[in-house]
């Protein structure tokens, strides 16, 4: 059924979740996973501001990477920088590309007023997606 999973992973709590999940699913369906972490950048005043989280991008998608191995599952990883507000899209830019049949992401959920008014990434992702996209709490 799956046989390319995507996991967008972010260095939240919520977006660690996503692993043991989308390990068990890839260990059951013998499935390939990338883990794709979209980093947002800014230039501000001729500097490259990186807007990401303080975790380094590099030993984020290596942790992940680490977790899907010791799992017994194939995994690779990618980063990818994009322009402020730009996420959504790259997610579901990275899940065509590889043809994935499974995006798998965290969510805050929507309790939260700004996610309600502005929409998440999660949110946009399922919007946009060309496959199924399974949200994890």
């Amino acid at each position: 059924m799956f046989e390319r999973i995507l996991v967008a992973v972010d260095g939240s709590p919520h977006s660690s979740k996503t692993i043991p999940v989308a390990a068990d699913l890839a260990a059951r369906y013998g499935a390939a996973v990338t883990v794709v972490h979209v980093r947002e950048h800014e230039r501000y005043e001729g500097q490259d501001v990186d807007l990401g989280p303080p975790q380094d991008a590099e030993s984020l998608v290596d942790a992940a990477l680490e977790r899907f191995r010791d799992a017994g599952v194939s995994a690779s990883g990618e980063i990818r920088r994009v322009t402020p507000g730009n996420t959504p899209k790259e997610i579901v830019e990275v899940a065509n590309q590889m043809n994935a049949e499974l995006i798998v992401i965290g969510t805050r959920g929507m309790t939260e007023w700004k996610s309600l008014m502005l929409g998440g990434v999660a949110n946009k992702v399922v919007q946009h997606a060309g496959c199924p996209v399974l949200l994890v709490r």
